[in-house]
């Protein structure tokens, strides 16, 4: 087994902590395969909650403290984690980037954020992120995980949001360190990262992909 041991060390010898950002509606998860009732943290891919997915990744991993951060649209979703002895960061629910901002004055910088919606997140997946914030910088640089854009649509998965990088068209995976100065990008090819559920066709995919 692969040791992780030093992966996820902060600055000042600890090791950083992780956020799973799980406060949103997810209004576009809606359709066939999918209950439109269902907080998004909460369904299902591979028989288990995504949200039980990516705290399991988590905890394998060399981060340390895992947390959820929840807000008022999303109650059985931190009712969830409180049963799983997943502590909690409650925020306002006023967005992705104000949300994150809160739940940072809470657990410092740097720290490994990632949504709700990437079930297929590995261990391996955040200590590679980690060890490459750490390769940029003496401190943990900011780092964004993203994917080609025509992975994504190859594969069939619903592309939200891209941008050029060294003239290619990527989309972030939802996979970063927030750490020291501005964002670099880490560019991978690994299909598991390329799948947000954030349409009913994406949880097909979530699901075949986890088969």
């Amino acid at each position: 087994e692969r040791t992780r041991a030093g992966c996820g060390h902060a600055r000042g010898g600890g090791r950083m902590d992780a956020l799973v950002m799980c406060g949103g509606r997810g209004t576009r998860l809606q359709g066939e395969g999918a209950d439109p009732g269902a907080e998004k943290p909460l369904v299902e891919v591979g028989g288990e909650p995504m949200l039980s997915r990516i705290v399991e990744s988590l905890r394998e991993s060399g981060v340390g403290e895992v947390y959820a951060v929840v807000s008022p649209h999303a109650p059985a979703t931190a009712d969830r984690a409180r049963s799983r002895s997943v502590p909690t960061i409650e925020t306002r629910g006023d967005g992705y980037v104000s949300d994150l901002r809160a739940a940072l004055e809470t657990v410092g910088r740097p720290a490994v954020t990632v949504p709700a919606d990437l079930p297929l997140l590995t261990p391996e997946h955040v200590d590679d992120a980690v060890a490459e914030s750490y390769q940029r910088g003496h401190d943990a640089t900011s780092l964004t995980v993203c994917v080609p854009a025509v992975l994504k649509r190859r594969l069939g998965a619903s592309v939200d949001t891209a941008f050029d990088h060294e003239g290619r068209t990527v989309t972030p995976t939802g996979l970063n360190v927030v750490g020291d100065g501005d964002d670099t990008v880490a560019l991978t090819y690994d299909a598991r990262l390329s799948v947000n559920v954030n349409r009913p066709e994406d949880l097909e995919l979530a699901e075949a992909l986890c088969g």
